[in-house]
C-alpha cells in the first residue's frame, strides 16, 4: 500500500466514525426526551384519576399544582370546559417541565359526568 491509500482509508473511517457518533448521540437526545414526555403523560393521567375519584364537578378556573416523578419535579393544571351536553364537562390537563415553560410536555382531554 502506497501512503495515499493508506490515507485515504483513514479519512473513510474517520467520516464514519464521525457519522456514528452524531447518529449515536442524537438517539441518545431522543430517548431523554421521550423518557420526559412518558413521564409528562403519567403525571396528567394521575390528574385525570384524582378529579375523577374525587367525584367533584371540575370548575372552568384552572386549577395548578406540580408532582415529583422520577426525580423531576412537573408543574400541571386542568381545567373544565363545558359541553353541549350539561351533564358532561371535558377536562382538559396540561404538564410542563417548567412553571413558566410556554409548551407543555404532556397533554390530556377526558370527560367525567355529573355525580
Amino acid at each position: 500500500m502506497t501512503l495515499l491509500e493508506v490515507m485515504v482509508a483513514m479519512a473513510i473511517f474517520a467520516i464514519a466514525g464521525i457519522t456514528l457518533m452524531k447518529t449515536v448521540t442524537e438517539q441518545v437526545v431522543a430517548l431523554a426526551t421521550l423518557e420526559d414526555k412518558t413521564f409528562a403523560g403519567w403525571v396528567a393521567d394521575n390528574q385525570l384519576v384524582t378529579v375523577h375519584l374525587v367525584e367533584q364537578w371540575p370548575n372552568l378556573a384552572w386549577t395548578n399544582g406540580q408532582e415529583q416523578m422520577a426525580g423531576r419535579t412537573y408543574y400541571w393544571r386542568w381545567h373544565g370546559i363545558e359541553t353541549a351536553d350539561p351533564q358532561f364537562r371535558a377536562i382538559d390537563v396540561e404538564v410542563r417541565d417548567a412553571e413558566k415553560a410556554t409548551d407543555p410536555r404532556a397533554t390530556l382531554r377526558s370527560y367525567v359526568s355529573k355525580y
